[in-house]
């Protein structure tokens, strides 16, 4: 067996993982490419052939990914493709105001409140949920800075 070989197969068991946690199947298996990769970045079309998949499901894992801050798009000067890396600070960036999935959270369950009356019971229950992600979001930054100090 090689490095290679080992690594392919911790990172298939690091994807299977992620999916029983809840992710996508292929958002799992691409950010374990991102993660396993020696490369500083890495395109849709290598990671698509590294996993023997289709461009059109990469393409929508790498938009999942950067949805919620995992990874980012770099700027390719002189290259037609799209490069792409974990970022560098990505396990707290998934946890921030930066993470779209929370802002869109927020933003639902506000529409919702708009859109009941002061007695219905789901309005209870939207206040509950904004009020939830309004506190998750106003905690965060103390945790975070914990944990910046930590692994600084």
């Amino acid at each position: 067996m090689n490095d290679r070989y080992e690594q392919r197969q911790a990172a298939e068991r690091l994807a299977l993982t992620l999916t029983e946690g809840g992710l996508q199947r292929m958002a799992a298996r691409t950010l374990a490419a991102f993660l396993f990769t020696d490369q500083e970045s890495i395109t849709a079309g290598e990671i698509a052939d590294q996993l023997e998949a289709s461009a059109g499901s990469v393409s929508g894992a790498i938009k999942s990914l950067t949805t919620v801050g995992l990874i980012e798009r770099l700027p390719s000067p002189g290259s037609r493709r799209e490069h792409y890396r974990l970022r560098d600070d990505a396990w707290a960036t998934l946890f921030t105001s930066q993470n779209t999935v929370i802002q869109a959270m927020l933003q639902a369950a506000s529409a919702g409140i708009a859109a009941t009356d002061e007695d219905d019971p789901a309005r209870r229950r939207l206040t509950q949920m904004r009020a939830f992600y309004e506190f998750l979001l106003g905690e965060l930054p103390a945790l975070l800075h914990r944990w910046h100090r930590q692994s600084g």
